[in-house]
């Protein structure tokens, strides 16, 4: 079975430096629903075609860079570039290997629900006390919360960014949408909200979330030494937001997350042959 460790960035900074076992692959992740997804499908893989046993350990974003740059973790495909992650990237680019996209068509801004009548973040300030003068994050440590506080800056909004998580966040929102009250909240795409609320996106007309982005497949070097065929099936992963989304409502709707990567798997036999090497 895949065990998975929750992890905090203290504690992950005070793991000893040590080389993942032979015979195990270890694979750190941020806890945001298509990473949950995407993480526990190619685990999946892993162990019922290549017969090692996965570790899935979930950690902010700092701390999976700086793991996999490490060591400690043998990979990630849930890196998500050009903006969300460069700062992460920056620091540990020599000591890290690029497997390129995993899923293109993803992006991060402010989502409302589509009842909310304005369009555009520069409008905000006008309605400050609908929004109650708060965007509803994530967790602190994540990229689209750093592009947050520049976008309060850039547009000059008088608004107090919260930190939470992703459950805490949408759960706001849902709270939210039953009383039809309107709320501004980090998001990104792939999502399983937007399957589930009518939402859209605030116009970014300064581009402080920048553009259309992509998630992508990081290893430690050496990673084809210690396995060729993970490292092949890494280097192969691909898929869409349309697939991804499958397994992303598998889950909240309730099944375990590696129920819901082998469901998927299994439905899937020809795609995923696409990828093994």
């Amino acid at each position: 079975m895949v065990s998975v460790v929750l992890i905090s960035m203290t504690a992950m900074f005070n793991l000893k430096s040590c080389a993942p076992q032979p015979d195990e692959i270890e694979i750190g992740y941020v806890l945001w629903d298509c990473a949950n997804a995407s993480s526990h499908v190619v685990a999946a893989i892993i162990e019922d075609e290549f017969g090692m046993n996965v570790n899935l350990t979930s950690v902010d974003a700092g701390p999976m860079w700086m793991g996999l740059a490490r060591g400690d973790f043998d990979a990630m495909v849930t890196a998500w570039l050009p903006v969300t992650h460069d700062a992460y990237y920056e620091q540990t680019r020599d000591d890290v290997e690029n497997l390129g996209p995993n899923l293109d068509g993803a992006r991060i801004g402010w989502v409302v629900p589509s009842y909310v009548t304005i369009n555009s973040i520069e409008e905000m300030n006008e309605y400050r006390d609908e929004f109650g003068g708060e965007v509803t994050g994530i967790d602190p440590g994540a990229g689209i919360m750093s592009a947050s506080e520049e976008a309060l800056e850039e547009y000059d909004l008088d608004f107090n960014l919260l930190s939470g998580s992703d459950a805490a966040m949408t759960a706001a929102l849902e709270r939210a949408i039953d009383r039809e009250e309107w709320i501004v909240v980090t998001g990104w795409t792939p999502h399983w909200k937007f399957a589930s609320y009518d939402l859209k996106y605030l116009e970014d007309p300064r581009k402080t979330f920048g553009e259309e982005e992509h998630i992508g497949t990081f290893v430690h070097p050496g990673l084809n030494e210690k396995s060729s065929d993970v490292y092949q099936l890494l280097d192969n992963f691909y898929w869409t937001p349309e697939e991804i989304g499958v397994v992303m409502g598998y889950i909240e709707d309730g099944m375990d997350p590696m129920e819901a990567a082998r469901t998927w798997i299994a439905d899937n036999r020809d795609r995923v042959n696409q990828w093994l090497p």
